[in-house]
């Protein structure tokens, strides 16, 4: 089952991708690997939520943001190479957090992304991965995902 067939049975569409929000681009391609920038949780243009998790945000609501980041970074990455259908797996993912000092469910947020991969991807969806609390994140957003996929040249 390719990647878009796998997208439509899940019911999944892929967003527009973002616009870079700073002096970057969204992806990058180097050898058989696809480097995404930092993907905010956005949503039509904005972010859903703003502020620290455990704090202005609950950690059920921030793993959805980090699902959503990681939409964003597959719509990012097939556009980097031509199409979804030429991703072929998942490498790694780095999520970052933007948390209180006193929240420690930064994996939990971030199995948000990686669930979302694997539905995606299947066992080519496993992957590397880090999750790490930061005291603040870009435009304030509680959540950050890059990804790392390997494609088809």
């Amino acid at each position: 089952m390719t990647v878009s067939q796998r997208l439509a049975e899940l019911g999944i569409t892929l967003p527009a991708v973002v616009p870079p929000v700073a002096a970057y681009v969204p992806a990058v391609v180097h050898g058989d690997l696809v480097y995404t920038a930092g993907q905010l949780p956005m949503v039509e243009g904005a972010l859903p939520a703003i502020g620290k998790v455990g704090a202005e945000v609950v950690a059920e609501d921030a793993k959805a943001y980090a699902r959503q980041s990681a939409l964003n970074a597959i719509a990012a990455a097939a556009a980097a190479v031509g199409g979804v259908d030429r991703l072929t797996g998942v490498v790694k993912v780095v999520g970052f957090v933007a948390s209180t000092p006193d929240f420690t469910g930064q994996p939990g947020v971030i199995n948000g992304a990686s669930e979302l991969l694997g539905d995606v991807f299947g066992e080519a969806g496993r992957h590397a991965r880090s999750a790490v609390a930061a005291p603040v994140l870009p435009l304030d957003s509680p959540v950050e995902v890059e990804v790392i996929f390997s494609f088809a040249r």
